[in-house]
């Protein structure tokens, strides 16, 4: 269908046009878009108009340019909520309709680097429990999770019974997370995470650095969780003051 006339920018009424498309099923999730130049003449627009049209859908996570191969369209998150709101990994899971589950890679003990001691003031900690973890969702792997917390403040021995370190921390400690402190970085190729969450090359995740605190600001978690970005999105909301 020829993109119709009228006062807007071209390559707005592209965007428009390509979306309305996926989203009616005729340009289904992960598939191969037609090449440019037919992708321009079917739209009836200049080859440079629909390259700043793709550009900016893939600026908003709905396609992927793989050079040399071609214009995939987006698997739609399954989960998207205000970075705001502290929700546990498993919770976010299952709020968007999936089954949540982990699976256990390792736990080891380690001596606190001077970073780490830091990061668990004013509290001292003598030992740290590292557990790495892989959370799925409906059997499909979407989250790379390490989390390193004070040894005494959890029991190893029930970490690979339950999914939400949340919840075990509370049951264990009578300590409950309230608040957490979040860096978000975004994170390009890694050999063995990119393997386990069978993410492709090109794709980007999200990760999401957190320490997190208890009611009376004591510091008892330390997460550093991987997203994959096809599947979790985030926003923030913010006030002008």
């Amino acid at each position: 269908m020829s993109i119709k006339i009228d006062a807007r920018h071209l390559y707005l009424q592209v965007i428009d046009e390509i979306k309305r498309d996926i989203e009616s099923g005729k340009y289904k999730e992960k598939q191969k878009l037609p090449s440019e130049f037919q992708l321009s003449k079917l739209l009836g627009v200049s080859r440079a108009t629909l390259r700043e049209a793709l550009r900016i859908l893939e600026e908003d996570n709905i396609v992927t340019r793989r050079h040399g191969v071609g214009t995939f369209v987006n698997q739609k998150p399954i989960f998207s909520s205000g970075i705001e709101q502290l929700n546990s990994v498993t919770d976010m899971i299952e709020q968007s309709g999936k089954k949540a589950a982990s699976q256990y890679l390792t736990t080891e003990f380690l001596d606190p680097t001077d970073e780490e001691r830091k990061r668990f003031a004013p509290e001292q900690i003598d030992i740290l429990a590292k557990i790495e973890r892989v959370r799925t969702a409906d059997n499909i792997p979407v989250v790379f999770c390490i989390d390193k917390i004070p040894s005494h403040l959890i029991p190893l021995e029930r970490v690979h019974e339950e999914d939400s370190l949340f919840q075990l921390l509370e049951e264990y400690t009578d300590k409950r997370v309230a608040y957490a402190v979040t860096y978000i970085e975004p994170v390009s190729y890694h050999e063995r995470i990119y393997s386990i969450l069978n993410c492709e090359p090109e794709q980007s995740l999200l990760l999401l650095k957190q320490m997190h605190y208890t009611e009376l600001d004591e510091p008892v978690l330390y997460s550093a969780n991987y997203f994959r970005s096809d599947v979790f999105s985030f926003h923030v909301l913010r006030k002008r003051m």
